[in-house]
Parts: structure tokens; sequence; C-alpha cells
């Protein structure tokens, strides 16, 4: 038994969809006709009717069934390891600890180093870029 309450309490929220119409007896039907069609099609029963235009729309089964599993953008990894989020953290933390490391124990000049070896490596990786790489022949 639920006791009244002046205040209001949260109810958790509920999944509420509404389906679409869609009949699997119909649309096997479609496509047992077609599939027929196709065959008399094939033995010169019939005439050709636009033969891409049924590939297109009947040949890969329902438009439904698998629809969601065939693979989407959400699953796709990233291209390269340093446009991973967890890569760049990492980094980014082992700079921090060695900036502060290098502080305590060489003092401020630290950090004229690093500026120092942050542009030789930005000079390494733009001569690489800049370099055109060479494609085998085969």
């Amino acid at each position: 038994m639920k006791f009244p309450s002046i205040f209001r309490v949260n109810q958790p929220r509920r999944f509420q969809i509404n389906p679409r119409h869609y009949d699997p007896v119909k649309e096997e039907i479609h496509q047992r006709t077609e599939n027929i069609k196709r065959e008399l099609e094939a033995r010169g029963v019939l005439e050709y009717e636009d033969r891409e235009e049924l590939d297109r729309r009947y040949s890969h089964g329902s438009s439904i069934r698998g629809a969601f599993t065939s693979g989407s953008p959400i699953k796709k990894q990233p291209s390269t390891v340093m446009q991973s989020a967890g890569m760049m953290r990492m980094i980014i933390f082992v700079l921090l600890v060695a900036g502060f490391g290098g502080y305590l124990y060489i003092g401020p000049d630290f950090f004229y180093y690093l500026l120092y070896l942050g542009a030789a490596v930005a000079l390494l990786v733009s001569l690489f870029k800049l370099k055109p790489s060479k494609k085998k022949a085969t």
C-alpha cells in the first residue's frame, strides 16, 4: 500500500514505441511471386521487366530483417593510434608527469629543454610528411 505524500516522487521512464505495420506473411508472398516471375523470365515464358529494379528491391530478402546488425558508424574503430582517445590521454598524462618531475629535478630550465625537444620532433614530423612515399611497382 502506498502512503500519500506531499512530494511527487519520480517514476522510472518506460520505453514506449509505436510499431510500424509489418506483415511478414505478405512480404514473403510478395518475395515468392517475384522469385517465380524471375524464374519464368529466365525460362523465356514471360518478358523481362526492369531487371535492375527487381534485383535492387528483392534480392536481399527483407528490408527490415538484419538492417540494424549490418554495422554502424558507432562500431567504427579509430584508423590510427593518434585518433584513439585513450592514447591521447596517456600522452598528455606522461607529458604532465614528466614536466612536473623535470621541474623538480632540473628546475625551470627543464621547460626550455621540452620546448627544444618539441620543436625538434615537430621538424622531424614535418620533414617526413614532405618526403614523397615510395610505392612498389609490381
